[in-house]
């Protein structure tokens, strides 16, 4: 391993060094960051930043899946925040480190039943929780709290459409007027105001981060947009299910939802609120045999006079000053396994071999990115925090 004096530059806990150019025409020079340690000595040429003394008490619903592990993880090295609840009710009593044997050194607290907890002692919560059984709880909550949902239960605007989509009434109505919809990179201003944010879903994350920017600027028409999308096993949860047993998803491709998978209305009220009329579009997810990793290859008509150029120096413009959204050099491929651990979004713009047409792809990791890491972005958001705090993590290779 390089001396850490070889680097340009490097802070310790949430700094970054710059990644030099790939010597490719047009590729970003992005920054990445690197986490260490310093046993000894500290070179001079680097500066370590005072972390302020305050941590912000938060409570973590639903900590025994892997929404929940995924943020404990995460808050591990976070300077601000520290968690003094969690809740898994078929858990309760039990330790974090026995549930999820990786995180056996954090120093917390046992689990408990959620109408055990007391949430006097947190400032903040964040709800993983399945879907349809969030609302009732969340109502439940001191209003003094932020609160990150990380179910479906408060992303559909239209009540009605989560009845139709999620088989049954919504039971906070009121409370899915004030929610705000929490794509980090998109909703900014919203969510630094918010008491309530609904954390959007995987696959609408990998799609409307490459979406919604073209459709503003109307580089892309609202007809045939076709969504072909692949995830990781993770993303189905961890509950016990026989379409997720080993046998049946190693060594193959499992498609699923076909024409009616959940997260549709969530991406078409998303690209629709952009394209000011309604959008509708062809979707279909994956399910592939790995843990975790997200593709979306979308498949577009290009608007009269608008080439594969536009649409990548747009996205290019629309993110360059953004930290986890990366259009890569012309012709790289997104991978998965670039964005392992991380929470980064990947994106480039190919040419369709059919004139008229381009292919966007987007690459994510479902449980950070399309999960638990944009839920602490937007935490952040909510307490004043610098939003990329405790989510510097350089990806996880090979």
């Amino acid at each position: 391993m390089g001396s850490l004096s070889s680097l340009n530059s490097i802070c310790i806990d949430g700094g970054c060094f710059v990644k030099y150019q790939d010597g490719v025409k047009n590729s970003m020079v992005k920054k990445l960051c690197v986490r260490a340690s310093v046993a000894k000595s500290v070179p001079q040429n680097i500066e370590i930043k005072t972390q302020r003394s305050e941590k912000f008490r938060i409570g973590v619903l639903g900590a025994s899946g892997y929404t929940g592990s995924e943020i404990i993880r995460l808050l591990a090295s976070h300077p601000n925040y520290q968690i003094t609840l969690m809740t898994a009710d078929r858990k309760a009593g039990q330790s974090i480190g026995s549930v999820f044997p990786h995180l056996v050194r954090q120093d917390l607290p046992d689990m408990v039943a959620v109408k055990d907890a007391d949430f006097s002692t947190v400032d903040a919560v964040f709800c993983c929780l399945p879907h349809g059984t969030t609302q009732e709880i969340i109502k439940g909550l001191p209003s003094s709290l932020k609160i990150v949902d990380l179910s479906a239960d408060f992303r559909l605007q239209d009540v009605a459409e989560y009845e139709e989509w999620y088989g049954q009434p919504h039971r906070a109505q009121e409370l899915q007027k004030e929610a705000v919809y929490g794509l980090t990179e998109i909703c900014r201003p919203e969510i630094q105001n918010a008491r309530l944010v609904a954390n959007p879903g995987c696959y609408p994350t990998s799609i409307q981060l490459p979406l919604i920017p073209l459709i503003k600027a109307n580089l892309i028409e609202m007809k045939s947009i076709i969504i072909d999308s692949k995830s990781g096993v993770s993303g189905a949860g961890r509950g016990a299910k026989e379409a997720n047993l080993y046998t049946e998803i190693a060594e193959g491709i499992h498609s699923y939802g076909v024409t009616r998978h959940r997260h549709v209305p969530e991406i078409e009220q998303g690209l629709s609120e952009a394209a000011k009329s309604k959008v509708t579009v062809s979707f279909t997810p994956h399910l592939m045999p790995m843990s975790r990793g997200m593709q979306s290859t979308i498949y577009v008509e290009m608007a009269p006079g608008a080439s594969t150029e536009d649409l990548y120096h747009h996205l290019r413009h629309f993110y360059e000053k953004e930290e986890f959204i990366v259009l890569l050099g012309k012709n790289e491929v997104p991978h998965t396994r670039h964005v392992r651990g991380s929470n980064y979004c990947l994106i480039n713009v190919f040419p369709d071999r059919i004139p008229g047409r381009a292919i966007i792809i987007s690459v994510i990791d479902n449980l950070v990115k399309g999960a638990s890491g944009q839920a602490l972005q937007n935490l952040n958001l909510m307490m004043g925090i610098p939003e990329t705090t405790g989510l510097l993590f350089v990806p996880l290779f090979p």
